[in-house]
């Protein structure tokens, strides 16, 4: 039997998808089944902490109402908002990183507005020679087998220049 040429090129990249792939599907999983045992109006604000943990941002919603944010950038494919009234009981969970909230960010928004529809991005880069900062988000769509980008370039005063999808350039074969 022979080893595995470790230094090649394909057995990198065969790692890499294996890992993030193990990843999404671990955490995917683990989050299915955490989400399977909250029911909205009955579960509660310690109930969603106890299955999530802290979340990476708390969000002011509407009638006192809480919006949980649950990241799962870099390698995973989702963000999750929950909203807990303010009784303090579960109202929703919500997967933002959908085609339809894609479709809400437009030109001239503002990055908080984008950050809270989207949650918190996989990759952030800013370019200083034309002052624009880019926020890439890994999702994947119903009905597709691999991740792509959802990618908004934001100018100087970190308002919404464009967006759109491309394939993930980490699952790029050379």
């Amino acid at each position: 039997m022979t080893r595995p040429n470790t230094r090649s090129a394909w057995w990198r990249l065969g790692r890499l998808i294996t890992g993030v792939l193990a990843a999404v599907g671990f955490v995917g999983a683990c989050d299915l089944q955490n989400i399977a045992e909250l029911e909205p109006g009955v579960s509660t604000e310690a109930d969603v902490r106890e299955k999530f943990g802290q979340p990476e941002a708390v969000w002011d919603g509407d009638e006192g109402a809480q919006i949980y944010e649950y990241n799962r950038q870099p390698e995973g494919v989702v963000n999750y908002m929950i909203t807990i009234g303010a009784d303090g009981v579960l109202v929703k969970v919500s997967q933002v990183l959908t085609e339809e909230n894609f479709a809400k960010v437009q030109p001239g928004m503002p990055l908080e507005q984008v950050r809270r529809l989207l949650g918190k991005p996989r990759k952030v880069q800013t370019f200083a020679l034309n002052g624009e900062t880019h926020q890439d988000w890994r999702f994947q769509s119903k009905g597709q087998t691999e991740p792509m980008i959802f990618s908004v370039a934001f100018d100087k005063d970190l308002r919404v220049i464009k967006s759109g999808t491309m394939p993930d350039p980490d699952l790029r074969k050379n």
